[in-house]
């Protein structure tokens, strides 16, 4: 978006000096800075009337004991008050629009992400990938059936993602970080993706493995069967044996695999950061005045 934006009008992008908590008081400043509009596209903002607001999820406000006491108490007391002092409130998925209406109490309109071009087929391996921070949420260790069966067939499960200081982590799948440079890589080579997370306000990297080529397993929760659509195996993330099952059956069986692989390609083609930019844009330009 900060490519995109500046393309189709007068954008002016201003970037935090610093991330996390001194970059969230620099956020809050930045209408004595700037006297115009100002979007915020990652969940915060200033708490103006001259924000626009795009917030992903809610996920610090449903489930404060996924995050540290610091950084949940900070979130509720925030959003409720961003969200109702903002000239708009964009969000990503219908399940999250629903999360804000019912949560904060406002409402907002939707306008999904977009899958980079990067992420392109390639020549599967044999891993089954899944990418994801490390925080209960995402639900990893419902994946050790799954690495177990897999295993058995030659085939490893590998996991990316590292953890935050303002996260809980769970026991589960061991991950590591991977510079995002080398994600387009990852998921060509995998022979299927799978997310079993409990809670998903879009679940980006689902899409970028159907764009990659690749079979895609998800949890049947909050966003994720509005995300996948029919293109995915939907499976209960607190089933372990049906995780196991559903990945074997990506990773192994062809009669599974190319009726998903094509179905991802076209779900995926649909979700473009141009579109998304444009609609930002009109959203913006049609927005209420304060």
């Amino acid at each position: 978006m900060v490519r995109r934006l500046p393309a189709l009008g007068d954008y002016r992008v201003m970037t935090p000096p610093t991330a996390h908590k001194l970059g969230q008081v620099w956020e809050q400043a930045l209408p004595l800075m700037h006297r115009g509009l100002i979007y915020s596209p990652a969940n915060t903002a200033p708490v103006s009337a001259r924000t626009i607001v795009v917030i992903h999820d809610v996920a610090a406000v449903r489930h404060p004991d996924w995050y540290s006491r610091p950084y949940a108490a900070w979130h509720n007391a925030l959003l409720p008050r961003v969200a109702r002092r903002a000239r708009l409130v964009i969000t990503v998925s219908e399940f999250s629009r629903a999360e804000i209406a019912a949560t904060l109490g406002v409402d907002s309109i939707v306008i999904p992400g977009g899958v980079d071009e990067r992420f392109a087929p390639g020549e599967p391996r044999d891993y089954v990938l899944t990418v994801a921070t490390r925080i209960a949420r995402k639900n990893l260790g419902a994946l050790d059936a799954a690495r177990r069966a897999l295993a058995e067939r030659g085939i490893d499960l590998v996991a990316v993602g590292s953890g935050r200081g303002y996260m809980r982590a769970e026991d589960g799948i061991p991950g590591r970080y991977v510079p995002d440079d080398e994600l387009p890589a990852l998921y060509a080579g995998a022979r299927a993706f799978v997310l079993p997370s409990l809670y998903e306000g879009f679940g980006l990297p689902v899409l970028e493995a159907m764009a990659s080529g690749v079979p895609v397993v998800a949890s049947n929760r909050a966003a994720l069967p509005e995300t996948c659509g029919d293109a995915a195996l939907l499976v209960d993330p607190e089933d372990p044996s049906a995780i196991a099952e559903a990945v074997l059956a990506a990773s192994t069986d062809e009669s599974v695999r190319a009726p998903l692989i094509e179905a991802g390609r076209a779900r995926a083609a649909r979700f473009t950061w141009e579109r998304t930019a444009r609609a930002t844009d009109q959203a913006i330009a049609t927005s209420p005045s304060a």
